[in-house]
């Protein structure tokens, strides 16, 4: 069984906040809500709780069980020498205060070098802070590691946070996006449910460090840094809550940036712990470069929760480490939302404690999450990009380009590059924490992204691609629109850092929208046009895409030749008698397709000029077609015809034909005769006319007179045998009274031939 779990009050002071220059409180939101930039936060104080670690007594391992603890979100372990390492491991696991399950042992990222806030007394070495929820237990386990001789460094302690519950911070007051609140979870939980039984409560032996019970005090003094004391050079004035100072004779006012300042939660609209922060922030002349950094090591964490983990950070930087304030200067998390970091206003050039040897004429952004695996996401690095960009504008940096930094302590890059204090060394004004400090921070992923971040920041707009003519059709390469058009882009460059977009008509610009548009629309005159868009990225570079050929045209098509119909050879039945539909259309520009619509539906090319169907007997049919071009213009023409049987036996016989009865023939009779010379004839008024007859092995031949005249001599042998075959056609431009004869030649060995009547069309 569990142990009876005891609920801890978490102390908390509530003051007013004052709002920033420039620095929104949340998101856009309705009036008074905490999505308001004219809202305002409740200040919170974090509840920081010190517990010394039992060490072994070879001084490898050291480990903490407090199966029942006070409330607390984030953990890390601190020592007193700022500049002494764990070379080993340094393991937690917690127990949920909602469900009450384990969590697997976690990790602790040991790269932290406590010196980064140089000048400091107090300051003590950590591990990074790592975020797990809101908890009430907790097991640690730290090990040297094998081979290290030095043993484990003194003054290990656990340092829990509650960051508290700001009103009118969390969760309301940040826009979520669903898509990003997907991410790698943390390691699965162990399925042991309580921690081990071994892991002892009570502090190592003769130690002096503060008890759960004991109200935190300063840590002890740690050895100098080789770093210079940021307070030597500071030039601020009185300190003062609001996130931007007024201009004093040792502060100018800020400097303007070349591109717009992106939203910025300030530190009241966090929920800033105003009381922890009782020196002057120290103040530079300039920023030179950014360094990214990852921190807080999950991806699991909800953006709800991203005021309560930058309050945090704050008062683990503080408390825990020793330091005099955030360390960062900015804080972002996976949803794109921007945090205020160290106060003195950030649109100043605030000296921060980020990067060691490096924290001079640079800016700080932590992006709150683990990237040594996975990349960050798009809104994230979007806004690094453009927090990136509006700093470095500030002091005329190129996002880009290549700055020279002096060190301003010994050290080496993750890279294994060695610095000198007081020797300068080129960066990229972007840059991340392992370029210049050897961590693996900000994650191999996010260091991956770098290119990609400076690209966004600096400009042009990237990947512009025209991908869609709405209102016009595709044939090739070429647009064919008969009337205004919607032209559709793309652009690989996130819309938050492009200023407009411009549709170009012949380079013109004839439409202009917003950078968070997709798609203008414009009327086009007649003729062909070369169409493109340009995007202005908020740096004032332009970028254009490929041209896409438009042709206007309003001209509909034409039919130079009528659609008409004319009887053709095939098996002929009373519901469908085989014709031929003949067409010509042509259009000024190009032609798409023809279409019929009725007695069926059919659609053929534009070098189509006719097609095989078949009508009923003895009815009117129309034929109705339509010509489109490319452009979506129409021009629509038929043709009307009816299929006319005549029986042989409405026929003028000569000579001796014999009846034959079958179910195969038309009417269910034929004629048959093999003796040469006898005829038969036909008189009708039609366009179109076609002699239907019975074919076997030994069928004979016929001689064919169309109005007195011989035209053909048709032999109706077949190696099978078939029954109402239109055998041979005749037609006319148009209709008009016309004479068939049919003659006997009474071929050798195969005199007799059948025939099943007449087709005609009127």
């Amino acid at each position: 069984m569990r142990a009876k779990r005891r609920i801890w009050a978490t102390a908390a002071v509530a003051t007013t906040a004052v709002a920033g220059v420039l620095v929104f409180e949340g998101v856009t939101g309705t009036s008074g809500s905490p999505g308001d930039p004219d809202a305002k936060s409740t200040q919170t104080r974090a509840d920081v709780r010190r517990t010394a670690l039992k060490v072994s007594e070879d001084g490898t391992t050291a480990s903490l069980r407090q199966p029942d603890s006070r409330p607390f979100s984030m953990l890390g372990v601190t020592w007193t020498d700022p500049s002494a390492e764990v070379t080993g491991t340094v393991e937690a696991r917690t127990r949920s205060a909602a469900s009450g399950d384990w969590s697997a042992w976690l990790p602790l990222d040991t790269e932290v070098d406590g010196r980064t806030e140089a000048g400091r007394s107090g300051v003590r070495g950590s591990t990074e802070p790592r975020w797990v929820g809101p908890s009430d237990g907790v097991e640690v386990r730290v090990s040297a590691g094998s081979g290290t001789s030095a043993g484990l460094p003194a003054g290990l302690r656990l340092d829990t946070v509650d960051p508290g519950r700001a009103s009118g911070v969390e969760p309301a007051a940040y826009a979520l996006d669903p898509s990003d609140e997907t991410t790698e979870p943390d390691p699965p939980a162990d399925p042991s449910a309580e921690p081990s039984p071994e892991v002892s409560t009570e502090p190592a032996p003769g130690t002096t460090e503060p008890t759960p019970e004991e109200t935190p005090g300063v840590p002890t003094e740690g050895p100098p840094s080789t770093e210079p004391s940021t307070s030597e050079s500071s030039s601020a004035p009185p300190e003062s809550p609001s996130p931007t100072a007024e201009p004093t004779a040792t502060l100018p006012p800020p400097l303007p940036s070349t591109v717009p300042q992106p939203p910025v939660v300030s530190r009241a609209g966090w929920g800033a712990d105003e009381s922890l922060n009782d020196e002057s922030p120290d103040y530079m002349d300039k920023v030179k470069a950014v360094f990214v950094h990852h921190t807080a090591q999950t991806n699991s964490y909800s953006c709800a929760d991203s005021a309560a983990i930058v309050r945090g950070l704050h008062a683990y930087h503080v408390q825990s480490n020793g330091w005099k304030d955030l360390g960062y200067n900015f804080v972002v998390d996976k949803c794109g939302t921007v945090f205020e970091g160290r106060k003195g206003g950030v649109d100043r050039a605030v000296l921060g404690a980020h990067t060691y040897g490096f924290n001079r004429e640079t800016a700080g952004i932590a992006v709150i999450g683990m990237y040594t695996d996975s990349s960050a996401a798009s809104a994230a690095t979007t806004a690094v990009a453009r927090v990136s960009a509006w700093k470095l504008g500030q002091y005329g940096g190129d996002p880009a380009g290549t700055t020279s930094l002096t060190a301003g302590a010994d050290g080496n890059n993750f890279a294994g590059k060695k610095f000198t204090a007081g020797t300068a060394y080129p960066f990229s004004q972007i840059s991340g924490h392992r370029d210049g400090f050897n961590t693996q921070c900000p994650g191999g992923a996010l260091q991956a992204q770098l290119p990609a971040i400076r690209g966004q920041a600096a400009g042009p707009v990237t990947g512009l691609a025209v991908k869609s003519v709405t209102g016009a059709a595709l044939s090739g390469t070429t647009y064919y629109a008969k009337a205004d058009i919607t032209v559709g882009w793309s652009a690989t460059t996130p819309a938050a850092l492009v200023t407009k977009y411009e549709l170009l008509v012949d380079g013109k610009s004839v439409a202009s929208t917003a950078g968070s548009a997709t798609s203008a629309k414009t009327a086009l005159t007649v003729g062909s046009h070369k169409v493109r868009v340009r995007a202005t990225h908020q740096s004032g570079k332009t970028s254009l895409s490929a041209e896409a050929t438009v042709v206007a045209d309003r001209t509909a098509p034409a039919f130079p030749t009528k659609p008409a119909l004319s009887l053709r050879t095939g098996t002929v039945n009373t519901a469908a008698v085989p014709l031929t539909l003949k067409w010509k259309a042509s259009d000024a520009v190009l032609l798409r397709d023809v279409r019929l619509s009725a007695p069926v539906a059919a659609t053929y090319g534009p070098t189509t000029t006719s097609a095989s169907h078949t009508a009923k007997s003895a009815v009117a049919t129309a034929w109705r077609m339509t010509a489109y071009d490319r452009a979506g213009n129409s021009a629509a023409a038929s043709v009307t015809g009816t299929p006319v049987i005549l029986q042989e036996s409405s026929a003028k016989r000569s000579g001796t034909w014999t009846t034959k009865s079958s179910a195969s023939y038309l009417g269910g009779k034929s004629y048959a005769s093999g003796t040469k010379n006898a005829s038969l004839t036909w008189t009708f008024t039609g366009r179109s006319v076609a002699w239907v007859v019975s074919r076997a092995s030994t069928s004979g031949q016929a001689y064919v007179y169309l109005d007195g005249t011989k035209v053909a001599t048709v032999d109706l042998k077949s190696s099978t045998t078939k029954y109402r075959q239109a055998i041979w056609t005749k037609s006319w431009s148009s209709a008009a009274k016309h004479t068939v004869k049919i003659v006997v030649v009474g071929t050798k060995g195969r005199p007799t031939l059948t025939t099943d009547g007449l087709v005609y069309l009127k």
